[in-house]
């Protein structure tokens, strides 16, 4: 990717992340900023609107530092493995173990005597089908071969980015940072194609100039 289609990427995703978690924070801390709409406080529903924001823009950074990490780690895993099959299959198996952990080590950890498992496996359960679904739709944007590391990233690396708030167990800010990364995370892996396509065409025009000299 050129250093012009990057910063572009880098930019969107920001923006994407920004008001993402300023439209959700409003949503899932209903309870908290109700009062501001039924009395009607403009300049502190900007306030918060833009702390929320702000608080956005923290959360696309990881997602961003998580997505090239993963790149990163794909291109390794490739390497390691030498097979696609293998790699594939290393990525489900890691895939279920991140599941399996997300349920059973936060209900050993914050659950009391007696408390039901539905919630923690809810939640697990959210995050498996919203990677499907994105997997899903990488799949239709590329080649059948992209669902498993899609499937991969939008539930490993989202879960990994999500373990600040995880460590806490606040319900709304489990919401509040994983609704926003998971559609940061999704805008990166769909759109990198037409950056990275952007960025042929930026290097195409680069070289036309250089032979006309």
């Amino acid at each position: 990717m050129t250093s012009r289609a990057w910063i572009k990427f880098f930019i969107t995703t920001l923006l994407v992340g920004g008001v993402a978690t300023g439209v959700i924070g409003f949503v899932v801390r209903w309870d908290e900023f109700s009062h501001l709409f039924t009395n009607f406080d403009a300049l502190e529903i900007l306030s918060v609107l833009f702390w929320l924001f702000g608080v956005g823009l923290i959360f696309s950074i990881i997602s961003q530092m998580g997505f090239f990490a993963y790149l990163t780690v794909h291109r390794f895993g490739l390497g390691i493995f030498k097979s696609h099959q293998l790699w594939n299959a290393v990525q489900i198996v890691l895939v279920l173990f991140v599941l399996f952990d997300l349920v059973y080590f936060r209900y050993k950890a914050f659950a009391d005597a007696g408390d039901s498992i539905l919630p923690y496996l809810g939640l697990a359960g959210f995050v498996l089908i919203a990677g499907v679904v994105i997997a899903a739709l990488k799949v239709s944007t590329t080649n059948k071969h992209a669902f498993v590391p899609a499937l991969f990233f939008m539930v490993v690396v989202t879960t990994i980015e999500w373990v600040p708030v995880l460590r806490v167990n606040e319900e709304s800010w489990l919401w509040l940072m994983v609704l926003p990364l998971i559609i940061c995370n999704a805008y990166q892996l769909l759109v990198l194609p037409k950056y990275n396509a952007e960025s042929a065409r930026q290097r195409e025009r680069l070289e036309a100039k250089k032979s006309s000299v």
